[in-house]
């Protein structure tokens, strides 16, 4: 969240923050940019698009994986290591698909957790395609956590504005004359 429309480059809502006044504005998403705040822009299209995607691009990853597969049936490996393949993408893609769910609801607590964890749904980017895929039929992967945080910032302000109305020099000014009036 930025306070400064000028600062961080983006526009500022149309509705939520009165438009060119500075406050803090709306965190972009990967393929939304700042869509998602008023549903505007295509975003129900973008939405689609971003679910026929990842379901495309998981599709053909799973293609690849068979290709590689059948590439170990054709090398005569042994049935322990093709089974021991299959069971490595499948636990990985499990745990990249609820490492990648989660992330669109909290952000890490432990950030280098999930830096040592990118290996591991690198090699399960299909349980993360998945999530991606399941998360665009609900919303903007990522928006819940974000309008949250946007409008937990955006109330902030809007108290912080709200105390400071007024000339705090007349204000001291008004207070003198009051009392020297008793």
């Amino acid at each position: 969240m930025s306070e400064n429309s000028e600062a961080s480059g983006t526009p500022s809502g149309s509705t939520t923050s009165g438009g060119s006044t500075p406050g803090p504005q709306p965190e972009p998403l990967r393929f939304f940019g700042t869509t998602w705040v008023d549903h505007d822009g295509g975003y129900g299209l973008r939405r689609a698009g971003a679910a026929v995607g990842s379901l495309a691009a998981a599709v053909a990853s799973c293609f690849v994986l068979r290709f590689a597969y059948q590439g170990l049936e054709i090398a005569e490996v042994g049935s322990l290591v093709g089974m021991l393949v299959v069971l490595m993408f499948a636990v990985c893609s499990a745990i990249a698909f609820r490492r990648t769910w989660d992330g669109f609801g909290r952000r890490p607590a432990d950030p280098s957790r999930e830096d040592s964890l990118r290996g591991l749904k690198s090699i399960g980017f299909i349980g993360s395609l998945l999530a991606y895929f399941f998360r665009s039929l609900l919303e903007a992967p990522g928006e819940k956590l974000r309008r949250t945080e946007y409008e937990t910032a955006l109330a902030q302000y809007v108290k912080r504005r709200s105390t400071r109305t007024g000339n705090p020099a007349a204000r001291r000014s008004a207070k003198g004359k009051r009392t020297g009036r008793k």
